[in-house]
């Protein structure tokens, strides 16, 4: 294996590096090498976040490019390491946790500012545990084409550029390949961080990193007269904005720890995630959560019980307790706003009035009891007329008279809103492609051939997804019956 690896760095177009994150010092990472993989191959790049990110692309096309982002060279400038952290699991403290697989390579300077660059699935880094530190093909093919479609949402995410493959074994339930992942984020750091430093009394390192976040990523933050209390508060909102995203597009995260919860509200570390096929309030897509902890219904207020958990590990930067209280108490504001606002855009509601509320919270109770498939329901209803046949939504449910009640109800709202005004704003709302568990099962089937096509053509659908492409309606279609029976777990 060690005859894949150049020691040389590689010069490549455009990749200016900055390691911001390495100022910090030696007590929150590791400098290391990536483990290389042999004869590494492409499985996927994508090329618009190349275009963002102001990457050549003969680069990215090139021999060079697939080394590096394998982690088999390691680029001109950059400055590998894996980073420490702790956190909480399912509920309960598992100390010292880090970078068990990941490499951050540095950063770039792009038009929308430093992004830093990392390579999951990388090899053994002193965070690994009992982990062997790689990434097998079929969870990296879920989080490169997951992180696209969440952006293609309009939901805070972190980004995926390229995967990498390798016919390197790897056992996890069963012998797979291995994969990389290269993930880009203007920051991959965790409620998790601040928690290791405050829990190891750490408690100069823990300013140190409080004051790198504000100034780098809420500068808004510094002259606050409580600047801890105010960065609190910050990532409290952005948090609620998040998740409200998640419960309206229907998106089960499944591994909510507060090692998996980034600082910036970004949505981060997809593993056993699931888009809700038949509407289930109660739905765990985890296998591994046998106590329903990270249930789709749950989600808001897991989000905020990790944001608690952020709170307790800021306390020795703050004055008193009761300032960490204050600052958590904007969630229970900003989630239900976000959340109504996003339904009432799903409605086409471009303003409030007040029968909004029972509108929403009586088709989720429709949804709820007869199982409605949530993405093909909500794409549906923007065809909805008041006064005329409704079949193609009434259809959907079982309780026919249920919904010709709220229907009616729907129908006088909509006498208020200007019909293109609605049209408009449906259909930028309501996804008609969304990244369900068998369609992306289909593709790594495939890819186990050594067929990337289907990576291919759903990341480009994922991308765009309210648009039509007409050419795939059968992605926007109803699973299959065996898709069920698809079993996703913390297994990766």
């Amino acid at each position: 294996m060690n005859a894949v690896f150049q020691d040389s760095p590689a010069a490549a177009p455009g990749l200016a590096w900055n390691n911001r994150f390495a100022t910090l010092g030696p007590d929150f990472f590791t400098e290391l090498q990536p483990t290389p993989l042999p004869a590494p191959y492409w499985v996927g790049r994508n090329h618009a976040l190349a275009r963002e990110l102001g990457l050549d692309e003969a680069w990215l096309a090139s021999q060079d490019a697939l080394q590096v982002l394998t982690g088999n060279r390691v680029a001109e400038g950059s400055q590998p390491l894996a980073s420490v952290y702790s956190g909480h699991q399912f509920g309960q403290w598992a100390g010292q946790l880090g970078d068990g697989r990941a490499i951050l390579l540095g950063e770039l300077q792009t038009a929308a500012g430093p992004q830093e660059i990392q390579l999951k699935g990388a090899g053994l880094t002193p965070y690994s545990r009992m982990g062997d530190g790689r990434a097998v093909l079929r969870s990296s093919i879920r989080e490169y084409l997951c992180s696209e479609a969440m952006h293609g949402l309009g939901i805070p995410t972190t980004r995926a550029l390229a995967l990498t493959g390798s016919d390197a074994r790897v056992r996890r339930e069963e012998v797979e390949t291995a994969a990389v992942v290269t993930r880009v984020a203007p920051s991959f750091i965790r409620f998790g961080h601040f928690e290791h430093f405050s829990y190891s009394d750490q408690h100069d390192q823990l300013k140190t990193l409080a004051d790198f976040v504000i100034g780098n990523f809420y500068p808004e933050c510094r002259d606050a007269g409580q600047p801890y209390a105010a960065l609190l508060q910050a990532v409290s909102e952005r948090t609620a904005t998040m998740v409200a995203a998640w419960q309206a597009v229907g998106f089960c995260h499944g591994v909510m720890n507060t090692d998996n919860m980034s600082i910036l509200g970004l949505t981060i570390d997809y593993g056993p995630f699931q888009f809700l096929d038949a509407f289930d309030p109660g739905h765990i897509c985890n296998h591994s959560d046998t106590q329903g902890r990270y249930a789709y219904n749950k989600q808001p207020n897991i989000a905020y019980w990790n944001l608690f958990c952020l709170g307790q590990a800021l306390l020795p930067l703050m004055d008193t307790q009761e300032q960490a209280l204050a600052a958590l108490e904007s969630y229970k504001t900003v989630f239900p706003q976000a959340l109504e606002a996003r339904m009432r855009a799903k409605l086409g509601l471009p303003d409030v009035q007040p029968e909004d509320k029972a509108l929403i919270e009586g088709i989720f109770k429709l949804l709820a009891a007869d199982k409605v498939d949530y993405p093909i329901f909500w794409r549906r209803l923007g065809g909805f007329e008041p006064g005329a046949a409704h079949e193609p939504v009434r259809d959907l449910f079982l309780d026919r008279p249920g919904f010709d009640l709220w229907a009616l109800q729907y129908s006088e709202r909509l006498t208020q809103v200007d019909k293109g005004l609605r049209a408009d704003l449906m259909l930028r709302t309501n996804p008609k492609y969304v990244l369900r568990n068998h369609l992306g099962e289909q593709a790594i089937r495939a890819a186990k051939l050594q067929d990337y096509s289907g990576v291919d053509t759903l990341l480009k659908l994922l991308q765009a997804p309210f648009e039509e492409h007409p050419a795939h309606e059968a992605f926007a279609g109803f699973p299959p019956d065996w898709a069920s029976s698809i079993e996703i777990s913390c297994s990766s």
